[in-house]
């Protein structure tokens, strides 16, 4: 069955759901401090495209680009990636970070950055396979020894974050 993504407005009952998993897993994993996801509110923002990506008629994975930056060095933040665990290792979670990626692209954004738990090893490879790099803390995010930044430039020419 093909995988099929779109922008979806996060209060979707099926992307909602997958939202709550999501939040339940680093809820679970990592303390409060730790914890930097986004509201299924914020992630409705006009500073936010939000992507699921269905197989048949059931949302199987969510990813969000946030618009973040100044004027003068804007980035886009990859948030809310999500795989349901019965979905995992079958290509939903890449096809979101392509769709969010073009997207950025779209926008004209210079760089992708995100910040993911260093016990999400599977994130770890989906990015790095994407292209992603390890780099420093990026934005308002202090550097804790729970978080792993990466990014990635979109053009020719890398913008300072």
């Amino acid at each position: 069955m093909p995988l099929i993504v779109e922008e979806t407005d996060p209060r979707e009952p099926q992307a909602t759901a997958l939202l709550k998993a999501s939040h339940a897993l680093m809820q679970a994993l990592f303390s409060p401090e730790e914890n930097h996801f986004l509201s299924i509110d914020a992630l409705r923002g006009n500073d936010v495209h939000f992507y699921t990506a269905s197989a048949g008629d059931t949302l199987i994975a969510t990813g969000a680009l946030a618009l973040r930056g100044t004027d003068a060095a804007p980035y886009g933040e990859v948030k809310s990636m999500f795989t349901a665990e019965n979905a995992r290792g079958k290509g939903a979670a890449a096809a979101i970070l392509r769709a969010i990626e073009d997207q950025a692209r779209a926008l004209n954004l210079p760089v992708l950055n995100l910040e993911t738990g260093d016990k999400l090893n599977a994130a770890h490879r989906l990015y790095g396979r994407q292209g992603f790099k390890i780099c420093g803390p990026f934005g308002d995010y202090d550097a804790m020894p729970t978080s792993i930044f990466m990014t990635k430039c979109l053009m020719d020419t890398p913008a300072a974050v």
